[in-house]
């Protein structure tokens, strides 16, 4: 009997996510010794401590290890940490995805002090806070693809959220990330509280918090806990469709990420994403497949409502409007959700297999919408409003970059010669047509050539005739006083060229690493299906 309450902990296999949390407050101890000059050293020790953890996963590939057991034996009982191959996808995107936003970081936290003076807030973001915040987010997120058991899986979700609310109002003197940071905050923590809730309910109806073994449970609930059960299998839902961003629990993407730093834009739109369906599939597919005929309808719903509503948002964007280019990224987002969603619901019809197609849609998505918001990120230090008109003429100015941010576009939709992109629409697409979900194929397809034209539309604007500084939207009004250069943009970033005489090393090799990985995925695409599909579970 004490042997069964001992817990043995295998070190090797929790290593991902234990070594990026232990970077992360190594940081904010590091942060108290360093001098202003020298904080840049904080920046470079996280991207060390991702590299390193994404080393750690080559020992863990063969996919078979395990911790936090009811029992010694890992193979014929329920474990809280299981580092499988889906475990091993997903913390790989995490990982990677951290690590690219670190290195889009980098500018953004160097204090820029003057001669003679003290550092600016304006201008960067505080290195000690930021990398310690990055980094323990990163940490939930990789802790949430291995939990099998609900109150890990609520507690790494939180990990990976709570740091995400301070990274997003950081912005020293911009109201807009106070908003932002608020706005985010307040449905999250909504999210939060109906998930708890919901997984009160289902460990009460079952006695028990392991995926697995609710599974097992649910199918023999006495009929007096029946409703409990149902009510509880449905709030979960209902809180992890708030985390993925799934309309109507939409509203507070646009605006988080005007609000938020470019980087930590980026990294909610592929990292928080990611969490938000990680948490989904293996609440839907591990722990309520005897729930499947209500949850895949309402899956199946949710992602025809979000598709629709996030590329209908993206169409509206006036491209003379302030941010506006942030604002189409972050509805293509919403949008985007709808299509990662469709897999999942066919799970629902045909089998787990299905789930395979939303981890090789969220791989291809992962790899080119950081790399456009890398780009974003660039032409922001010449353009800091980031209208979608700043673009016009890029090419004539910077060729490379122009042609990166035409091929990430293209691959977000689903053209050549981004084949990855393509490639992925088709296997979500099949994934629904297998199921027998033709009317969620069809409005699918709608969605897919009204993306079209607000991507190409963006595409094309990057070859034309550069033109003169455009005028501001009817209506926009600025925040920043005359005069003033927004918060975030280097001196002497005023309307005019967007010759990108201002480049990044770091920023510039985050493009280059982003349009590489999409090349090569390009082709070889079935690689990323095959990688994804058949690893998991």
């Amino acid at each position: 009997m004490t042997s069964q309450l001992v817990q043995s902990v295998d070190w090797l296999t929790i290593a991902p996510p234990v070594l990026t949390a232990a970077v992360a407050l190594a940081v904010l101890v590091a942060d108290l010794f360093l001098p202003p000059e020298r904080k840049q050293v904080l920046g470079w020790t996280a991207i060390g401590g991702l590299t390193a953890a994404l080393a750690l996963l080559v020992p863990l590939r063969a996919g078979d290890r395990s911790t936090f057991c009811l029992t010694p034996d890992t193979r014929v009982t329920a474990c809280s940490y299981t580092a499988d191959h889906f475990t091993l996808v997903v913390q790989l995107l995490v990982l990677a995805g951290a690590l690219l936003t670190a290195l889009l970081s980098l500018d953004a936290t160097r204090e820029k002090t003057p001669a003679g003076g003290r550092p600016s807030p304006r201008g960067h973001l505080p290195a000690g806070e930021y990398w310690f915040l990055l980094l323990s987010s990163a940490a939930g997120a990789a802790l949430l693809p291995a939990s099998r058991d609900l109150a890990t899986l609520v507690v790494a979700l939180e990990v990976a959220s709570l740091p995400a609310f301070a990274l997003v109002g950081l912005k020293r003197g911009d109201r807009r990330s106070g908003e932002a940071a608020l706005k985010f905050f307040l449905s999250s923590v909504t999210a939060t509280a109906v998930t708890l809730l919901g997984a009160s309910f289902v460990y009460a109806a079952t006695g028990t918090l392991h995926l697995t073994e609710i599974a097992q449970r649910l199918d023999d609930v006495p009929g007096q806990l029946q409703t409990l059960a149902e009510a509880g299998v449905a709030l979960t839902l209902v809180g992890f469709a708030f985390k993925t961003a799934a309309v109507p629990f939409h509203f507070w993407v646009p605006d988080t990420y005007v609000g938020a730093p470019l980087p930590v834009a980026a990294y909610l739109s592929v990292v928080g994403k990611a969490v938000g369906f990680t948490g989904l599939i293996l609440v839907t597919v591990v722990a309520f497949p005897s729930y499947a005929d209500v949850w895949g309808p309402a899956l199946a719903f949710l992602a025809a409502l979000t598709m629709t509503a996030g590329n209908v948002a993206a169409l509206r964007q006036l491209s003379t409007r302030a941010w506006s280019a942030v604002r189409l990224l972050a509805w293509s987002s919403v949008a985007q959700a709808g299509y990662l969603l469709v897999p999942i619901a066919a799970a629902a019809y045909s089998g787990n297999d299905q789930v395979g197609a939303t981890v090789a849609y969220a791989l291809m998505y992962a790899v080119v919408n950081l790399g456009a918001f890398a780009v974003v990120a660039l032409v922001a230090r010449v353009r800091p409003r980031n209208r979608i008109e700043d673009y016009r003429g890029l090419y004539a100015a910077s060729p490379a970059a122009a042609l990166a941010l035409a091929f990430f576009l293209l691959n977000l939709a689903g053209l050549p010669p981004g084949i990855i992109g393509l490639f992925a629409k088709v296997t979500v697409f099949s994934a629904a047509v297998d199921a027998g979900l033709g009317w969620l194929a069809v409005v699918m397809a709608l969605n897919v050539v009204i993306a079209l034209y607000y991507y190409l539309r963006w595409t094309a604007l990057l070859f034309r005739t550069p033109e003169e500084a455009p005028q501001e939207a009817p209506g926009e009004v600025l925040k920043e006083a005359p005069g003033e250069t927004p918060a975030g943009a280097p001196e002497g970033a005023r309307e005019g060229s967007v010759a990108l005489h201002r480049s990044s090393a770091p920023i510039t090799l985050a493009i280059a690493l982003t349009a590489a990985a999409g090349a090569v995925l390009s082709g070889y695409p079935q690689f990323a299906l095959r990688f994804a599909t058949t690893t998991l579970f």
